[in-house]
């Protein structure tokens, strides 16, 4: 399968970059046109015949429908259909990645680890998961990793911990840390977010940074308590959807937008990316369908709110550098 070019990353100065090792970057996949993502985190110190990157999936969810509690319930299905159908499509495209930069290396599993944010079976998604090799780890939260365990599939569940901790029965690479940040009153830790930090060079000085996936939302205030917690750690890119979509008018399911940019701000720093996920119209079947309401706000409405709400000046410049990555597209995350 091709890989696919976004907007930025067809030149070739992006290829030269990639290929000297202080300037590499990670870069982010959209698998679908919803919420799975392949993260590809450049290791500090590879060497020739090694692998360049470490690969985490996150939330894959590549072939056939996903059902909650039962099919009269709740189905959905894919209303556009994944750009990587399958796993074995997903290691391809790690693999091709591999390849631009380094041709001798090693081919092996290149999948290292997979990144649940939810139990609900379009983020754990069971026959996509059980294409993976058994000796790949999984993180998940506590419920999410509950469901992953009973299939007795693989070797490693581990649970996600709170920010700042992580998981330290999982060896993950000294650089690599993964945690899930989330309000304390969110028991069910619906609008949560997942965590991926890591050390590398930026601007000739070694960082810390952190990419944040939110699937659903997660709260400005845990947001702002991870920042005060940790204020060396850099974001680049919060990835969170623009659609609000409720169930009925009593439960809110994704947050949408407007909440989206009170994240944004609440990471502090114009240099962060926004990625939309999670924002696919996809068919859906049974009893939820019928009360599903999708509010598709889109990056300009939230940013009018905002200016109403904060009395902005007419021509004052709100600075957001907000990507859409399509299904099959990429982003290098400078």
């Amino acid at each position: 399968m091709a890989l696919s070019k976004s907007k930025d990353t067809s030149s070739s100065q992006n290829n030269d970059e990639q290929n000297d090792s202080s300037h590499r970057r990670p870069i982010l996949h959209h698998l679908n046109a919803d919420s799975s993502w392949l993260l590809q985190l450049p290791h500090p110190h590879s060497k020739p015949g090694q692998r360049t990157f470490f690969n985490i999936l996150i939330d894959p969810w590549l072939t056939g429908p996903q059902s909650d509690v039962a099919s009269w319930f709740s189905t959905q299905w894919h209303s556009e259909s994944p750009a990587y159908a399958s796993i074995a499509d997903v290691e391809e495209l790690a693999w091709k990645t591999e390849s631009i930069i380094d041709k001798s290396a090693t081919r092996n599993s290149p999948i290292d680890v997979v990144a649940i944010s939810h139990e609900f079976t379009d983020h754990c998604h069971r026959e996509t998961l059980m294409q993976l090799p058994v000796t790949v780890p999984v993180l998940a939260p506590p419920k999410a990793a509950g469901v992953v365990s009973a299939w007795k599939h693989f070797d490693h569940v581990c649970e996600m911990l709170p920010f700042p901790q992580h998981s330290g029965e999982l060896a993950l690479p000294y650089w690599v840390r993964v945690s899930r940040v989330q309000d304390e009153s969110d028991a069910l830790y619906y609008h949560s977010a997942v965590v991926v930090a890591f050390k590398s060079r930026a601007d000739g000085e070694d960082v810390e940074e952190f990419v944040m996936y939110t699937p659903h939302g997660v709260g400005v205030s845990a947001v702002e308590k991870m920042r005060e917690t940790a204020p060396s750690l850099r974001p680049l890119c919060l990835i969170h959807g623009l659609h609000d979509v409720k169930l009925s008018v009593v439960q809110q399911l994704n947050l949408g937008g407007h909440h989206g940019l009170n994240v944004y701000r609440a990471l502090k720093s114009d240099s962060c990316y926004w990625v939309g996920t999670h924002d696919e119209q996809k068919k859906g079947g049974g009893l939820v369908s019928w009360f599903l309401h999708r509010n598709m706000i889109t990056l300009g409405d939230a940013l009018r709110q905002e200016k109403l709400l904060r009395m902005k000046a007419e021509d004052e410049d709100i600075k957001v550098l907000y990507e859409e990555i399509g299904n099959g597209e990429q982003k290098i995350l400078v």
